[in-house]
């Protein structure tokens, strides 16, 4: 009943918390299904986020004016850096891809409002974060649970490492791992219940060793990062200690039986018993960590300790934490031998053209750094140097990766949020980026930094959001988690309540908000119609960019059901599937991918003039695309016009010149001989299937 009486009470003195809810809810269900990649999962949820916050704005207005600078700026900057975006449309090689991006980037922008724009007491902001931390948590005991199968050990792993449910090895461990330092802070918080807190800090173990099935090397990484983060800028350290010691205690019980899982796969044996040991395991030692902690509350509620009792306590902490840190210290260099060498041997194999290959055999985790990375980055930072104001647009970094890397890799993203931004929007993206995360962050770190005053959690709630948002980005500086929704979204979500937190002039704003909305019809009675015009002109405002959202929104989502319906009709019903695909393209009159399905299609089914028709459309639309300019050259090498076939060859080989199928076609044509095009294509597919692989 005491539960349910202060979420009752919550809600009464912020009924904004209620919308937010329901974000983090579709949140939860973006990660449990290709972590919200797909536009057809992010797209329609957008649609409800905007929803939210329209709701929210109309029923409890916020007072811009009580906003603090440092927000307001965020705000604005976020705005900024979203219209930027969209503008990018207009230089962009692939516009469709652009205005993907550019939507992306408005559901952030709409994220941050819904949860940054209301002031928030510790009460309400840990209700939120809370239901999300146990959510996720409840979602990873499921996915734990869903995994002990046999048939799972081929659906979900690839080779030895877990990609389910993101389809991403590390997004995957991302979404596990975001959740830790949340949970953690609030576990280690006094005025969080009792039973929560052990629920949090068992969810920490079983939160870790999921994200450990991944074998992601970022993860690995980045943990390190993160403890220094937290107890650099947490408070309560020693309360926060306290709580790390039997989860780290929890974690690494278990990692052998967790890494067993990967090396059963890799080497051979029964895999499924080991799956079976490694859950069993876990389970184990997150029951055992929840009820220490559970415990461990229940005696301190129940019990007041003199001061002299806590200052003994905070001392001999302190002495055990230097002593663990000494011993893990002298333990990893004893294990890592000279740093020196270890160093060159990461640097030299993140920089080798071998890519993972690079690496050393064994645990993936310590075997180096080997990836495609390096190229990447290099091909991202010359677009920089070549487009340095505005960039290259959105989500356009595909065609100068395959015109300039070294690699066989196709990559749609350059694998960092930096670089992300650099690349894409130029000097004037990343100033407005850095000005407005600048201005969140100083935000965040105020309310962390607040008096506690009569708001106890304010400030181990304001400093578990951060923490979240920080593994996003330190993770997401070397991987592609921006199009991630299921990542970005909460992330953003995190950062707009650490700011909701910051000190506000007045520290009642249930009641502020009360005396705000009595006194605005009186003002509009004696001000007139003038204050009434303008009234009408900010709602007529207000709908005509909503209604603008709701299009650049629905149109890319609906017409990617188009395409996926018309490849799931055309074998038995290709009138039906062109029709559609028409639909598609004219829904996203942006993007080539309708053309390019239809053309396939028309491959498939033998018709060479439909095709030739379909990868034209897609080629107006995409002058750049290689896969429509490859297509065209076989068509017409096939049809007999040699002439033809060598132009658009030649071409498709400067677009992608290390495409082995475009020079063998290349070749074909130039010996004098016609391209079998039922050939290419089955060579693209299995090539195709190769990568994914």
């Amino acid at each position: 009943m005491r539960s349910i009486d202060r979420l009752t009470r919550v809600f009464r003195d912020s009924p904004e918390t209620l919308p937010a809810l329901v974000a983090l809810a579709i949140f939860v269900l973006w990660a449990s299904d290709q972590a919200g990649y797909p536009v057809t999962h992010w797209a329609p949820g957008t649609l409800i986020v905007l929803a939210l916050l329209a709701i929210a704005l109309l029923s409890v207005p916020p007072d811009l004016g009580q906003v603090p600078v440092s927000v307001r700026i965020a705000l604005v900057c976020m705005a900024l850096y979203t219209v930027l975006s969209f503008l990018s449309i207009l230089w962009a090689a692939v516009p469709g891809d652009a205005w993907e991006g550019a939507n992306r980037t408005l559901l952030y922008l709409l994220v941050f409002s819904l949860f940054a724009l209301w002031p928030r007491r510790g009460s309400s902001a840990a209700t939120l974060v809370g239901a999300w931390t146990l959510a996720m948590i409840g979602l990873a005991a499921f996915v734990l649970l869903h995994l002990d199968t046999r048939a799972s050990l081929a659906g979900f792993f690839s080779e030895d490492r877990l990609r389910y449910p993101a389809g991403y090895e590390n997004a995957d461990a991302a979404t596990w791992a975001m959740v830790i330092w949340p949970a953690l802070l609030l576990a280690s918080s006094r005025g969080v219940p009792w039973a929560i807190r052990g629920l949090l800090a068992g969810g920490c173990v079983l939160l870790a060793d999921l994200a450990l099935l991944t074998l992601s090397r970022g993860y690995f990484y980045v943990t390190p990062i993160m403890l220094i983060l937290v107890f650099a800028l947490a408070p309560g350290r020693v309360r926060t200690f306290l709580v790390l010691l039997p989860v780290a205690a929890g974690v690494a019980v278990t990692v052998p039986a967790v890494l067993r899982v990967g090396d059963r796969l890799r080497g051979g044996g029964d895999a499924l018993a080991a799956l079976h040991g490694a859950t069993a395991a876990i389970f184990g030692a997150s029951a055992v960590v929840a009820l220490a902690i559970a415990l461990g509350g229940a005696l301190e509620s129940r019990r007041a300790f003199s001061e002299r009792f806590l200052r003994g306590v905070r001392m001999a902490v302190g002495a055990t934490a230097i002593a663990i840190l000494l011993a893990v210290s002298v333990g990893g260099w004893v294990a890592a031998g000279d740093p020196v060498a270890r160093i060159r041997h990461a640097w030299d194999t993140f920089k080798s053209p071998r890519a993972y290959a690079a690496n050393a055999h064994g645990n993936r985790l310590i075997s180096g750094l080997g990836s495609q990375r390096y190229d990447f980055y290099r091909v991202a930072l010359n677009e920089f140097v070549t487009h340095p104001l505005i960039g290259i647009g959105a989500d356009n970094f595909q065609q100068p990766y395959l015109a300039h890397g070294r690699s066989d890799v196709t990559p749609h993203y350059p694998h960092s949020v930096e670089l992300r931004t650099l690349t894409q929007s130029g000097l004037v993206g990343i100033g407005v980026a850095l000005v407005g995360l600048g201005a969140a962050l100083v935000a965040g770190i105020r309310a962390v930094r607040a008096p506690r005053g009569g708001d106890p959690l304010r400030s181990t709630v304001a400093a578990a959001a951060l923490a979240g948002f920080a593994y996003w980005l330190v993770h997401g500086s070397f991987d592609w988690f921006w199009e991630f929704a299921g990542l970005g979204a909460p992330a953003f979500a995190l950062l707009g309540l650490a700011c909701a937190l910051t000190p506000r002039s007045r520290n009642a704003p249930g009641a502020e908000r009360r005396s705000r909305m009595r006194v605005h019809w009186p003002m509009a009675t004696r001000a007139g119609g003038r204050l009434i015009s303008r009234r009408r002109l900010g709602i007529l405002g207000g709908v005509s960019v909503a209604f603008a959202v709701v299009v650049s929104l629905a149109a890319p989502w609906l017409s990617q059901l188009e395409v996926q319906s018309a490849a799931g009709v055309w074998t038995h019903a290709p009138g039906q599937a062109y029709a559609r695909l028409n639909d598609a393209a004219r829904l996203n009159p942006l993007s080539d991918e309708a053309y390019l399905v239809a053309g396939s299609i028309a491959l498939r089914l033998g018709d060479l003039a439909r095709a030739e028709h379909e990868f034209s459309l897609a080629l107006s639309r995409t002058p750049g695309d290689a896969y429509a300019t490859l297509e065209r050259g076989a068509i017409a090498s096939a049809m007999g016009d040699r002439r033809e076939a060598l132009s658009l060859l030649e071409h498709a080989a400067r677009l992608s010149p290390r495409d082995p199928l475009t020079r063998q076609a290349l070749l074909v044509v130039r010996t004098g001989r016609r391209v079998s095009v039922e050939a290419l294509n089955r060579d693209i597919f299995l090539r195709a299937q190769q990568i994914a692989s």
